[in-house]
């Protein structure tokens, strides 16, 4: 059905010509609620706008960015084909790092949770290209959560998780190993020594 056609239909049912959306096609069609005479008329008319469907052809197989920075267009263009990583961004901080809804009264306290999320995000981009970029938002996430050790008194710790491609993966980007049947409490403090002088390293997001 042509777009024409979705339009005439939606005027012969004009009940549904005043709910609209602003990329819906029912945008064409405009309404008159008065007589010629300025009176208020007992019913609505629906019509066509002609000359805004023939403004909008006029861009027909352009897609259009509109943006308020000041960037020569292809700059524009790169980043606007970035734009996917910017919702999943906003999606894995709602969804999987709990941004929002915020059960908090208290501006320090919003504050200080949207920057742990940020920073929590930070981190997981980070360790989403020491991966190169092979696995998901979805498995990087479930596989640290199964990414656990049991505290064994005198001993150290003992690895809780099943290893995998992914933990392979991990040991290998960052050249540690916690995959042994048990780890001693000075190698682990040598791990978290190692993840400390990692904080100044920088990486192109």
């Amino acid at each position: 059905m042509s777009r024409s056609s979705e339009q005439k239909k939606a005027i012969a049912s004009t009940s549904s010509c005043d709910r609209r959306r602003s990329i819906d096609f029912k945008r064409f069609i405009k309404s008159v609620k008065v007589t010629n005479e300025g009176e208020v008329a007992e019913k609505t008319s629906y019509y066509l706008n002609d000359d805004l469907i023939s403004k909008e052809e006029a861009y027909d197989g352009f897609y259009c960015v509109a943006t308020d920075l000041d960037n020569h267009a292809p700059e524009i263009l790169r980043i606007n084909k970035r734009r996917w990583e910017i919702e999943e961004s906003l999606r894995i901080m709602k969804t999987d790092f709990q941004s929002r809804p915020v059960y908090l009264s208290k501006d320090n306290r919003i504050r200080a949770h949207f920057i742990m999320c940020f920073i929590s995000l930070i981190i997981f981009r980070y360790l989403e290209k020491r991966l190169g970029h092979k696995y998901t938002s979805d498995e990087i996430i479930k596989n640290l959560r199964d990414y656990k050790f049991l505290k064994a008194k005198d001993f150290g710790y003992i690895p809780a998780y099943t290893r995998t491609q992914f933990t392979d993966d991990l040991h290998k980007a960052f050249g540690l190993r916690t995959d042994y049947e048990i780890l001693s409490r000075s190698k682990m403090n040598h791990i978290l020594k190692l993840s400390k002088e990692r904080k100044n390293i920088t990486t192109n997001f």
